[in-house]
């Protein structure tokens, strides 16, 4: 009888194991079709579509890799390439010194913190696209709120939105306004997660501010900085809303950003095929950004530990 008993007891626990396995695998289950459905399939699906040529929004006929090789010839997509590449790094820039330095700031004892710090934050909340038709009317050059500024300062008003550079420049500055909150938001929050001891052996052997900043603060928020940028830098790739509403990619094209453009050549030139290769060009570029951002933060918690 005893050995009948402990015979049935691996046997159950066993079966207990089993049942734990497939119950997982049902709750991953939601992840794997999400995964599935809005990731493996699109992706494998514009990859089909970059072997053919469309007519009318319809496939006209297999061409192979021509499409990735009017990548190489396109003027309008390069133009378009620049444009993004001016946009990402002069936003990341000022968002990251910006965002970083709010942070350190709004991170001391002052009077008002909280109230500073909930204001700080309220731009992202704001959708893009309202963002960018609200830009119209501050960029307005003739009566807008900026230029009447400017005036009353003796400044020369700005062409903000008919001149080339300036379009460009306020594009960069609204989004400038949207997304240094983000930066601020996170650096602050690592920045009060700091072990406080550091700081205060640093004060006792009598270290300056400078110098606790130097050796303390920027070697123990250098990863989340990373990240920070990480996230920036593929959002910052993919910016659609606020160029489209504020200056539908104008003048000319001084503000068609990539994504721009590639919504209309897929929207209103329909030419499906080449705009899935368009999107595969970027995937490439924000890829390859992405693996050497992530291999940075690998060697930093590398040393960390």
């Amino acid at each position: 009888m005893a050995t009948i008993a402990t015979t049935q007891i691996p046997q159950k626990r066993i079966g207990l194991v089993e049942h734990r396995d497939r119950a997982k695998r049902f709750f991953l289950l939601p992840a794997v079709v999400w995964v599935l459905a809005f990731s493996i399939f699109p992706l494998l699906y514009a990859l089909y579509n970059s072997l053919f040529s469309f007519r009318f929004g319809r496939i006209n006929e297999f061409v192979g890799l021509q499409n990735f090789g009017r990548l190489l010839t396109d003027a309008n997509l390069h133009s378009g390439l620049r444009t993004t590449l001016i946009f990402v790094a002069s936003t990341i820039v000022v968002q990251m010194i910006l965002g970083f330095g709010l942070a350190l700031l709004l991170n001391q004892e002052m009077r008002g913190r909280n109230v500073l710090r909930a204001i700080m934050i309220l731009p992202l909340f704001a959708t893009p696209v309202a963002i960018g038709y609200l830009g119209i009317t501050i960029f307005y050059e003739q009566n807008g709120p900026l230029n009447v500024l400017l005036r009353a300062l003796g400044i020369e008003p700005v062409p903000w939105l008919s001149n080339p550079f300036w379009a460009l420049v306020a594009v960069i500055l609204v989004d400038i306004w949207q997304w240094t909150p983000f930066v601020f938001l996170v650096s602050l929050a690592a920045l009060q997660a700091l072990p406080i001891d550091l700081y205060e052996a640093a004060e006792v052997d009598g270290a300056s501010r400078f110098a606790s900043f130097r050796y303390i603060t920027l070697p123990l928020m250098t990863p989340t900085l990373f990240l920070i940028l990480l996230l920036r830098l593929v959002e910052a790739f993919k910016v659609f809303d606020i160029p489209t509403s504020l200056t539908l990619g104008g003048p000319g094209r001084a503000t068609e950003v990539y994504s721009l453009f590639t919504y209309r050549t897929a929207m209103r030139f329909f030419d499906h095929g080449y705009a899935a290769a368009q999107g595969f060009l970027l995937l490439v570029i924000v890829s390859v950004i992405v693996t050497l951002l992530f291999r940075r933060i690998g060697r930093l918690y590398d040393v960390e530990s």
